[in-house]
């Protein structure tokens, strides 16, 4: 038995530091299935329905309301309770009107921020691009999935893709004066604009220079940086647009 749950389960005091799920109240909890999003970046989807949004009480209220259909991701229902939700993901109950997107809080922890008017589109981090047969261009994005495009963007780049289509809106450039939100290192889930970007020729990491509303100004990793807006965020994250 303790081999066949271990398949399944995961102990709590083992489960990601961005997990927001008390280490002792119990033994167990819900390890993600492979999919999009790696589990040192993700969130099982049953852990989202009951111990974040408290839409169910008990495991097995929540994995019925599940497999019912009645969570959508991205404009898909998930029937798998261990599916991976992670980072910009947009989850959806429509029996309810909620939606919320998934982002990070300052101390690191995936956090579900309620949204309205942008429900409709999520955002994309370019993590690698190829050129493919034809010579179109195929994009990784942070989220798991590919998307071929005929469009010239950077590696850093942020798309804006139409949910459930998958088609792409719009486009954020990682450059100096746009906005972007940390998501990793002492400074995660700070947003700010990128006052400069410096590029190495060497071993040496590249970084950014972030600069808050408060006039706070860091300096971070450039692979911890993911663009949010221009001028203004695209996104409501804690709240705020």
């Amino acid at each position: 038995m303790a081999k066949m749950g271990s398949r399944k389960h995961l102990k709590r005091f083992k489960s990601p530091r961005h997990w927001p799920i008390p280490a002792k109240e119990k033994k167990w909890t819900v390890k993600p299935s492979p999919g999009p999003h790696a589990m040192e970046n993700s969130l099982p989807l049953l852990i989202i329905v009951r111990d974040i949004l408290g839409v169910a009480d008990t495991s097995r209220e929540a994995k019925k309301i599940i497999n019912n259909g009645e969570i959508l991701i991205d404009g898909h229902p998930r029937k798998d309770y261990k599916f991976p939700v992670g980072f910009m993901d947009v989850v959806e109950i429509p029996k309810t009107g909620e939606t919320y997107r998934v982002g990070l809080s300052e101390k690191g922890e995936l956090t579900l921020y309620p949204i309205e008017d942008d429900k409709n589109f999520k955002l994309c981090k370019i993590i690698k691009k190829t050129t493919i047969k034809g010579g179109k261009t195929q994009l990784n994005l942070h989220d798991g999935r590919n998307h071929i495009t005929n469009e010239n963007f950077k590696v850093g780049d942020v798309i804006k893709l139409k949910i459930p289509q998958q088609e792409i809106i719009d486009s954020i450039s990682f450059k100096e004066g746009n906005i972007g939100l940390v998501t990793g290192g002492k400074h995660i889930g700070e947003i700010g604009k990128i006052k400069k970007i410096t590029i190495t020729r060497s071993s040496m990491p590249n970084t950014v220079i972030i600069e808050t509303d408060t006039n706070k100004t860091f300096m971070t990793l450039k692979d911890y940086v993911f663009v949010i807006g221009e001028k203004e965020p695209a996104i409501q994250i804690g709240g705020k647009p």
